[in-house]
């Protein structure tokens, strides 16, 4: 559905190690996709993908780039699209080209530095999924300067619409908001200990508590949590082997 989250990329420094790690701790089972400049490895949560792995670029990486996940927004015109992000302040990092046999992408930034990916995909739609089911994405979340303008510019170019809004106490206010009508995810002003906006993605795993000794038993490390939010589900923030943060959220505990 055009302007929602819908592919989700890890860049890593070990590639062989993050797909060792990753179906072990979240379900996935994965597959190369041919590509005969590099090795792309894609996730799928039973039938259907829903990410990839990479190795992270060589020009990212002279540029200090470090392991970490990345999102895709559903673009019907990447071109137009990546013009929009520029003209409202936000930065291209890379600009429009096409993914033989996948589609048209770029790389961009919203105004206040929190990167992101847009997606122009070859062929139809993929029917919709409930988002807590296991291995897919159950929950994104920005961290940003300001979330009320942050909230401005993704609501005015991908229609998001804001959902209930969480008084976080000291923290501020944690904004929800709905994509194409379902909820997608959550945005706050980001703590002091975080350097810079960035957003994040929450795994969706059967029971948090067993989700979590796979992360230990298999060389990452939990860095916030467990807890339970506002509505029963349980989260936990999680990094992997090689740095990549990543966090999982679950109904059970």
């Amino acid at each position: 559905m055009a302007g929602n989250f819908f592919w989700y990329e890890l860049m890593t420094s070990d590639l062989a190690g993050a797909e060792a790690f990753y179906p072990k701790v979240i379900g996935w089972t994965t597959q190369e996709f041919p590509n005969p400049d590099m090795r792309y490895i894609v996730v799928n949560a039973g039938e259907r993908g829903v990410g990839g792995l990479m190795t992270i670029p060589e020009e990212a990486r002279k540029m200090g780039a470090q392991p970490a996940w990345v999102g895709y927004i559903h673009a019907r015109d990447v071109d137009k699209a990546t013009d929009a992000v520029k003209a409202a302040g936000g930065h291209v990092h890379r600009p429009p080209e096409d993914i033989p046999g996948v589609g048209r992408f770029s790389v961009v930034s919203d105004p206040q530095g929190a990167m992101y990916m847009l997606l122009q995909p070859n062929g139809a739609d993929q029917p919709p999924v409930d988002p807590m089911t296991p291995g897919h994405v159950g929950w994104c979340e920005l961290m940003a300067n300001d979330w009320t303008s942050a909230f401005e510019f993704y609501s005015s170019h991908y229609g998001w619409k804001k959902g209930e809004a969480v008084d976080m106490g000291e923290m501020g206010t944690y904004q929800t908001f709905m994509q194409s009508d379902v909820q997608g995810g959550g945005m706050m002003n980001r703590p002091p200990h975080i350097p810079m906006p960035y957003w994040g993605f929450y795994f969706a795993v059967d029971g948090i508590d067993a989700a979590i000794e796979r992360v230990k038993d298999n060389g990452g490390t939990i860095t916030f949590g467990p807890m339970q939010v506002p509505g029963g589900q349980y989260v936990v923030s999680c990094q992997d082997p090689q740095g990549a943060h990543f966090s999982m959220v679950s109904n059970t505990q």
